[in-house]
């Protein structure tokens, strides 16, 4: 203390930081049963903390240029009469999209319909039904939410109750739809590594088990939209050019038909008229079957591109059931009360005591 009253006017603004470690030494029991109090109250708010566990899968999408992938099939093609120098195009989708993707509303809003198993076996419905009925929280949230819900029941007294429906619109979500929703996003985390391009899927769940089934449904949904999003104009260009090649077909028949009719009815016969009627005959015939032919292979060259835009999914590594709980992390938080009770205790102390100044 005798170190303190004697400094200089000049240098009594500077900290004299062996000065305050003797000074904490000193009040050493004080701090240490502070961190006492510190530990215990660590042991409670980690255990209080419903387990959450957490279901990660890798995978590698295909994402090569269109281009790459149908020159393969040039030479193939040539040789039947296909020309594949227009079929190819960008990839539509890129997997830096994949987040926004995941976290659309459709997306999670087809996801409240999928079944669960939780790993006892003891309940089994739908994940909107879990998030909205079988969720733990901690004791405090009860005693914060309080005040709310009295407020949310007085204010529901004097204004209209919102009908609870089944049915989930997603342009027209209710408040409970709405809260599972955002619920839902902040429990599904896409990474998207830009080097290797390597996509991170994670589910984080209060039951090990939905948690790795949540993850498979979200991986495979992603792939359907994504080989839907790549392939849907391939697959219309398809449906169109099969359209019309029936029709194509129709009109060749039919003047197939017609050309070989006039050839029955007029044997034998020499005329200019019937030379000039059956070459107009035979070119519409041989224009009809060009054209029938034309179509033909834009039909196979449509279905090559169907085919060549479908992408192709490596999973490196696929959903496996948790073992151990991902949170809450017990030893972070019982340093963090430690170090947080002991910081506020020590200013505390230094200054009460004008240890500082």
């Amino acid at each position: 203390m005798d170190t303190v009253e004697n400094k200089s006017p000049e240098a009594g603004q500077d900290i004299d930081f062996i000065v305050i470690a003797r000074y904490l030494w000193s009040k050493r029991k004080l701090l240490l049963k502070s961190a006492g109090i510190a530990i215990l109250a660590g042991l409670i708010i980690a255990f209080s903390i419903p387990k959450e566990y957490t279901t990660t899968v890798k995978l590698m999408p295909e994402t090569n240029n269109a281009a790459n992938k149908m020159n393969n099939l040039d030479g193939l093609a040539a040789m039947a009469g296909i020309d594949l120098s227009n079929a190819t195009s960008q990839d539509a989708i890129s997997p830096e999209v994949y987040p926004d993707v995941v976290r659309s509303v459709p997306f999670l809003v087809e996801l409240f319909s999928q079944q669960v198993t939780n790993k006892n076996k003891t309940l089994s419905g739908s994940l909107y039904d879990y998030l909205e009925e079988h969720q733990k929280q901690a004791w405090w949230s009860y005693i914060i939410k309080a005040p709310f819900k009295g407020l949310s029941y007085l204010t529901g007294l004097f204004s209209e109750k919102e009908e609870k429906t089944d049915q989930v619109d997603p342009f027209h979500l209710t408040k409970e739809q709405e809260r599972i929703l955002r619920e839902l996003q902040n429990k599904i985390t896409v990474y998207v590594d830009k080097k290797t391009q390597v996509v991170s899927v994670a589910v984080e769940m209060q039951d090990p088990v939905i948690s790795a089934q949540v993850t498979e449904n979200v991986v495979k949904m992603l792939q359907t939209y994504i080989t839907n999003y790549r392939t849907q104009k391939a697959k219309q260009d398809l449906e169109f050019t099969e359209k019309v090649l029936k029709e194509a077909r129709a009109a060749y028949y039919k003047a197939q038909q017609t050309y070989a009719a006039f050839e029955d009815n007029n044997k034998n016969i020499i005329s200019s008229s019937y030379r000039t009627e059956q070459e107009r005959l035979k070119n519409e015939m041989t224009l009809t079957f060009n054209v029938y032919n034309t179509l033909a292979q834009k039909q196979e060259q449509d279905k090559l591109k169907v085919q060549e835009q479908t992408p192709v999914y490596t999973i490196i590594e696929p959903a496996t059931v948790p073992l151990k709980a991902s949170s809450p992390q017990k030893p972070l938080i019982l340093a963090g009360c430690v170090l947080l009770i002991l910081a506020g205790m020590s200013g505390y102390l230094l200054i009460r005591d004008k240890q500082l100044f």
